[in-house]
């Protein structure tokens, strides 16, 4: 167990998902507590579901709130990744509805596991970290090691799944422009959807290892439809929130818990931090002694 969680003991939860509100309605859990968790940064979303899974405690937190409160835009993505961390967050796994933008990715059929993002955010804060320099490395912004577990379980419960694809995250609430979907296509890209920045960046700034079950429920507007069908969307995610159940049955009891030291993600703020110590205020350790404290204080 890292030293950083050693005062949680036995009450550290080390798997975290984000995702709607249903997916801890799933056979065999046992639901422990709801917690509420307050945050430098505000309240999360919702508060976050602790529960057993074949006798692992994972923490569920509905990303858009209880009710669909929150649009992609107004996600409070630095509470939700800070209040998981606080609890003991290390694995993370997330799941998301997207647009797919390659016909060979069935809506409604399909799942992907993707491996690249092109973040076309703007109106969203994107660092933990105030008054502190700090450059995470985020070549690989769905981690290798997360996102490997993730594809077996798809595959394992008989999802026909994409091993990897470029996720482009717009700012939304509004669906694409037909000339952007094209645009898009052109890039390469695999996937659209609003809510994978900054999320994966802040998962990697709170040195956590991550990756996302991408969900597509439509064809944006490339393809055929001038329009993206809202009731399309639903009546897709509906159809494919049982198989996400089913793989996180499969994930959770699969992630080598043993090897959180071993995963580079459990220190990606090691070279990242440019301020020097003497420089950082202790207002500014003391709010993030919980990430940066091993690096400042050593």
């Amino acid at each position: 167990m890292s030293d950083i969680y050693s005062h949680l003991g036995d009450e550290r939860v080390p798997i975290g998902v984000i995702g709607g509100s249903g997916l801890y309605e799933m056979d065999g859990l046992e639901i422990i507590e709801e917690r509420e968790v307050d945050t430098p940064f505000g309240k999360p979303s919702a508060p976050i579901t602790i529960a057993k899974v074949e006798g692992r405690r994972v923490a569920f937190l509905p990303r858009h709130g209880q009710h669909h409160e929150y649009v992609a835009s107004t996600v409070p993505y630095r509470a939700n990744i800070w209040a998981l961390k606080e609890l003991g967050v290390f694995w993370l796994v997330t799941v998301s509805a997207v647009g797919s933008l390659k016909e060979e990715i069935v809506p409604g059929e399909h799942f992907v596991i993707p491996d690249q993002i092109i973040d076309k955010t703007y109106r969203r804060p994107n660092t933990l970290y105030k008054d502190v320099a700090v450059h995470v490395g985020l070549s690989y912004p769905f981690h290798p090691m997360m996102r490997e577990i993730v594809l077996g379980a798809c595959r394992d419960e008989g999802i026909e799944t994409h091993d990897g694809g470029t996720y482009v995250c717009m700012e939304g609430p509004a669906f694409s422009t037909k000339a952007e979907s094209e645009l898009h296509r052109q890039w390469g890209a695999s996937l659209i959807g609003m809510t994978a920045m900054p999320e994966a960046r802040l998962a990697r700034e709170a040195e956590m290892c991550y990756a996302t079950i991408a969900l597509p429920t439509d064809y944006d507007v490339w393809y055929e439809s001038d329009h993206v069908d809202i009731g399309e969307v639903m009546a897709n995610m509906k159809r494919n929130i049982s198989n996400v159940r089913g793989v996180l049955r499969r994930v959770i009891p699969s992630i080598p818990l043993e090897q959180e030291a071993d995963c580079d993600a459990s220190h990606a703020l090691q070279y990242a931090i440019v301020t020097h110590p003497e420089a950082i205020s202790e207002s500014s350790l003391e709010q993030f002694r919980l990430t940066l404290g091993k690096y400042i204080e050593s």
